[in-house]
């Protein structure tokens, strides 16, 4: 099923309408008109429903912008039995995100123009949210030949990232940036240098040594995080550092930003609602790249969000099968599912008052739409009607049987979460109901 434009007028009356990138947070409601916003807020309530529109009272509930997704694994091409386009799109409708960016980590590697045509093409044709294809920097992600950024922000690519892989080479890293910054495009780069790290498998500390694991220091996705900051600095280069955990990481992105770098910060919402404790007996699910932090570093990252250091709140949605994670911790691969949980997850901060609901909303929808140059991410008048509506309240638990995703690899399984997304529409479509 392709993404469709719903025809005629709908009203959603009633509603709590949060929209960020408008300042509003006011009981009111969305005009939604030929899949276009035509008004909401206040202001769209007070006006009353067009004559012949279908009205909806939305009383209790909230209405929010459809989250844009940053970061997202699929396994389509060549790795169809963890996720494929289809069902991404259908656990990221169920977690109320209506657009993601697909990693090129797939096999092939999403390097070229072909395999750029052919993400947008199956979205096309099987995706029920958008579905946006990012394209590697570097060749096979082997981090040595650059790609053909031009011809491929030309055909779609709405940024370049080598995913999973960290570049080592300096130089090479450098030319990326400068060809990114003639063509107008956003680099997003995971920091973590391969050689501190080494074998390990958790963050290094204690609790590391309790469970007699290796450990990965945090100064291993600082070094090359500071490198690349001090290399968008000579190039003048639009960079995003994919997903930071650490304290002094984020000291790192309030120096760059401080100097008016043209950089931001996002952060996967495992790092900011868990921490390394979570791991618990070696449960293989909390295996995460970059590892799960301490209690003092998730407690900064909360603090980096709300300062406005951390800009983007991003699932991390890796798939991965039970051949891959049911295996001792050390030889697990990394990775969780998080589309469907990323919102309830994220709304564990607000309700704990760490956090707005505004801040929230807008590091999951408005922020990147904005870091990514898409016409997403607001309510405002003329926009593609993406939204989705929310009971902020309603008490769930997450079961693996539930997830529209094809593997379950979640790090919430069981939890008990507070708000629940009850239906998600895409340009005025309902595309997912509870």
């Amino acid at each position: 099923m392709s993404v469709t434009v719903s025809k005629g007028t709908q009203v959603y009356t009633n509603g709590r309408i949060v929209d960020p990138s408008r300042g509003i947070d006011e009981v009111g409601a969305v005009i939604v008109e030929d899949g276009v916003i035509a008004a909401a807020g206040a202001d769209a309530h007070n006006q009353g429903a067009p004559e012949g529109a279908d009205v909806y009272d939305l009383r209790g509930m909230t209405v929010i912008p459809g989250l844009v997704d940053m970061r997202v694994h699929i396994g389509e091409p060549g790795g169809e039995h963890r996720e494929t386009i289809a069902s991404a799109s259908e656990a990221a409708a169920a977690g109320g995100v209506t657009s993601l960016v697909m990693m090129p980590d797939t096999n092939p590697v999403i390097d070229d123009v072909q395999l750029v045509e052919f993400i947008r093409r199956t979205a096309l044709e099987t995706a029920i949210t958008r579905i946006l294809p990012s394209a590697a920097i570097t060749k096979g992600l082997d981090g040595v030949e650059m790609t053909e950024m031009g011809i491929l922000r030309n055909a779609g690519a709405v940024m370049f990232t080598d995913g999973r892989q960290t570049i080592a080479n300096a130089a090479i890293m450098r030319r990326a940036m400068t060809y990114a910054r003639d063509f107008g495009a956003l680099i997003s780069h995971t920091t973590q240098d391969a050689d501190l790290a080494g074998n390990g498998v958790m963050n290094e500390g204690l609790f590391a040594s309790w469970l007699g694991l290796s450990g990965i220091p945090r100064e291993a996705e600082l070094l090359p995080l500071e490198r690349d900051l001090r290399l968008a600095r000579l190039t003048g280069c639009a960079y995003h550092a994919a997903k930071i955990s650490c304290a002094m990481s984020a000291d790192a992105m309030r120096v760059a930003k401080s100097e008016g770098l043209n950089v931001t910060a996002g952060i996967s919402i495992n790092h900011l609602a868990l921490n390394e404790n979570d791991i618990g007996e070696y449960r293989t699910f909390f295996k995460l790249s970059p590892p799960l932090r301490s209690e003092d570093d998730r407690q900064a990252m909360v603090s980096a969000l709300a300062d406005g250091t951390i800009d983007v709140i991003i699932s991390d949605h890796d798939p991965q099968d039970v051949d891959t994670k049911r295996l001792p911790f050390a030889e697990a691969a990394d990775g969780a599912v998080g589309l469907e949980s990323l919102l309830a997850a994220g709304l564990r901060l607000v309700n704990a008052n760490q956090i707005t609901l505004a801040t929230l909303i807008a590091a999951m929808s408005t922020n990147p739409a904005k870091r990514l140059g898409l016409e997403a991410g607001t309510l405002g008048k003329g926009a593609a009607a993406d939204f989705a509506i929310v009971d902020l309240d309603e008490p769930w638990l997450l079961k693996t049987s539930d997830l529209k995703s094809k593997s379950k690899n979640t790090s919430f399984e069981d939890a008990r979460l507070t708000g629940r997304v009850q239906k998600t529409f895409v340009a005025g479509t309902c595309v997912y109901s509870i």
